[in-house]
């Protein structure tokens, strides 16, 4: 076989193990949880090369759901919701982070949620360009009552456009979950945002969970909340605080959330 045809013979053979992988997902239609413990549009900004970047991602569901979309489950009413993100620069257009999610119910116990892992490719420099793109890969372990199917992938697409102190930003998330719950989701999120003064901006910030890839769910069962955002800094932190609603029966219906963030 010839280096090419070799080549041309793996990459049929990949293709056909993603086809599949989707295809065991796509059999199963119930929708899984909508995690709640990041919200956030990614702007394709990585961390200097040799530089480590923490965030903690924080929200807090004060009008929503008392029951849980599983049994089992965790209800949206009063949780606080977090992740402590762990980042660092490989390169100037690729970046590793590590994830460990955690929810704390409206009794006041503490439910561990699992790990992520993830790989951002992103064109250099993005906080300098006026076109920036980059794609995010994440790999998940969800306990029990986070997930119905505790093993996942994220793929999140970024495009965003920058101009006089204007930028929008779609990321076209695909959420992949695996198991006999397993399903293809599609959860966008956007955003619009003006730059006020220096590092100020404010804008707004819209999330969804459709469902099934295929097979969408009712729309009034569909999540979409609609966030009013501010970004600063403040004592050394990058600071982004949005106050949420819901558009639907089935969103939680106000939601704060807050993420600060710090390079070392």
């Amino acid at each position: 076989m010839t280096p090419s045809n070799a080549c041309s013979s793996y990459r049929h053979a990949g293709r056909l193990v993603v086809l599949g992988l989707v295809a065991n997902a796509l059999q199963f239609a119930p929708v899984d949880a909508w995690a709640t413990d990041e919200i956030q549009v990614y702007n394709a900004e990585i961390a200097p090369v040799g530089t480590f970047t923490l965030q903690q991602h924080l929200n807090y569901v004060w009008q929503g759901s008392t029951t849980p979309d599983f049994e089992g489950g965790i209800a949206p009413f009063h949780t606080l919701n977090g992740t402590p993100e762990l980042a660092y620069g490989v390169t100037d257009w690729y970046e590793i982070g590590f994830y460990a999610p955690f929810t704390v119910d409206a009794t006041g116990t503490f439910i561990p949620g699992g790990v992520k892992f993830r790989h951002l490719f992103v064109s250099p420099h993005a906080e300098e360009r006026n076109l920036f793109y980059g794609l995010n890969i994440e790999l998940s372990y969800q306990t029990p009552r986070f997930a119905q199917s505790p093993f996942g992938i994220e793929l999140r697409p970024i495009l965003g456009v920058r101009e006089n102190g204007w930028e929008a930003i779609i990321n076209p998330i695909i959420d992949v979950s695996f198991g006999s719950e397993g399903a293809v989701d599609f959860a966008p999120a956007m955003r619009l945002a003006r730059q006020v003064s220096g590092d100020v901006w404010v804008g707004a910030e819209y999330y969804a969970n459709m469902g099934p890839l295929g097979n969408f769910s009712t729309i009034d069962t569909q999540q979409h909340n609609l966030f009013g955002v501010v970004d600063f800094k403040a004592f050394g932190l990058d600071v982004n605080f949005g106050v949420g609603v819901g558009l639907t029966q089935g969103s939680d219906a106000i939601v704060t959330k807050l993420i600060l963030g710090r390079a070392f």
